[in-house]
């Protein structure tokens, strides 16, 4: 294709004023920018029910993510979407720090990022006992029955309350949009433990009302793992740098050969073909002047605990990195040492037919705890606590 000797500059106010826009029922509409025709293109989060975004520096990646925010915060009040957003470059989410849509402040230690998706596989798994125990499918539905049973007077009551005899009026809940603007960062520094939750989230969140957006600039095979783009299907390429690229977004080539500055293709849910779409644009003086108001209408209600990390909260043991003493076969293993007086890691590897690295925690919570001397320097340890039948 031969583009355009100019430029046709696509503003944001254009999609958010068109009929499409207006139209559309759902919370979760994000605006995306025009097509070939110069039609609005608008899509349905909620269906997605995922989004994954790739492009180079300058495609237009985070203007992108941008005019996606506003849309959102333009169509929903806090009440319907609550947004939790990481940004490890510290810039480009930053901005709507303290808007009343936010679950947490702008996460920007990936630690941090590790707790609230955490947070977020809790929530869904909270969710889903409370969609089961009310009888309904999706979250949708949920909301319609809560606010049904509210107008008939006859308000519904939480089946898992703390106070059985006096239980509290269920009411409805939002969506949640978790928003990753550098996956690239986040895969680096706490890799295979993030890749796990968000395939968690990817596979079981949408009836729950939780859904991922998931930008990055390197499009490459080890941070787009099989995993989490199997089970995200929509995709947006803004232009990348190699058909190898467009290839591991797109599944097909052609990102390559794009403009860059918003232009972008996307690959709509259920479809084999990308449609070419030309970004809407925004300015950081109308984001600020948007934040601005946004804040101007209430504090935001920030839940404690989302950016805490899960071994305070004892639940770490999942990825094998909370305390050792936690671990079911760690009584046997310190029984074994107490009992043969051998505190080797092979020993306790050998006996408990266990793994290294298991083996070498348990012994190493055991120095901890006083039960065995630190190595000696012929690698041995010595067993301190009495023996016995223990």
């Amino acid at each position: 294709e031969i583009p355009n000797p100019k430029r046709q500059m696509v503003r944001l106010s254009e999609i958010l004023g068109s009929r499409a826009y207006h139209d559309s029922a759902s919370p979760l509409t994000i605006t995306l920018g025009k097509d070939i025709a110069g039609n609005p293109v608008v899509a349905d989060l909620g269906k997605m029910p995922h989004l994954l975004v790739a492009g180079t520096t300058g495609s237009g990646k985070s203007v992108g993510v941008n005019a996606m925010i506003l849309s959102l915060v333009y169509k929903a009040d806090p009440s319907a979407v609550r947004m939790i957003m990481v940004d490890p470059k510290m810039l480009e989410l930053s901005i709507y720090e303290g808007i009343p849509h936010l679950l947490a402040p702008v996460v920007t230690d990936m630690k941090q990022a590790a707790s609230a998706l955490n947070w977020c596989v809790g929530e869904m798994e909270r969710r889903y006992k409370l969609l089961s125990a009310v009888g309904v499918r999706n979250l949708a539905g949920y909301n319609q029955k809560v606010r049904d049973a509210k107008k008939a007077g006859t308000p519904l009551t939480h089946p898992f309350s703390l106070t059985p005899d006096n239980p509290e009026p269920l009411d409805t809940l939002p969506m949640i949009v978790v928003m990753i603007d550098e996956l690239a960062d986040l895969m680096m520094v706490v890799g295979k433990k993030v890749e796990e939750l968000i395939a968690r989230l990817a596979q079981k969140a949408r009836a729950a009302g939780i859904h991922l957006i998931l930008a990055t600039q390197r499009p490459s095979v080890d941070v787009i793992t099989g995993l989490i783009k199997a089970n995200i299907p929509t995709r947006i390429s803004f232009q990348v740098s190699s058909k190898i690229d467009s290839r591991t977004i797109l599944d097909q080539m052609g990102a390559e050969a794009l403009l860059g500055q918003g232009d972008m293709l996307y690959l709509p849910p259920g479809t084999g073909l990308p449609q070419r779409v030309h970004g809407a644009f925004v300015s950081d003086s109308e984001v600020h002047r948007v934040v601005d108001y946004l804040k101007s209408l209430g504090e935001p209600e920030y839940i404690e605990g989302i950016l805490e990390s899960a071994e305070e909260g004892g639940e770490g043991g999942e990825f094998g990195e909370a305390s050792a003493e936690a671990d079911p076969l760690y009584d046997q293993a310190v029984a074994y040492v107490l009992k043969s007086r051998r505190a080797s890691i092979s020993s306790v590897q050998r006996q408990l037919r266990i793994g290294y690295n298991r083996a070498a925690r348990m012994i190493e919570d055991m120095e901890r705890a006083g039960l065995v001397s630190s190595q000696q320097s012929n690698g041995n340890r010595e067993v301190l606590a009495p023996g016995g039948d223990a």
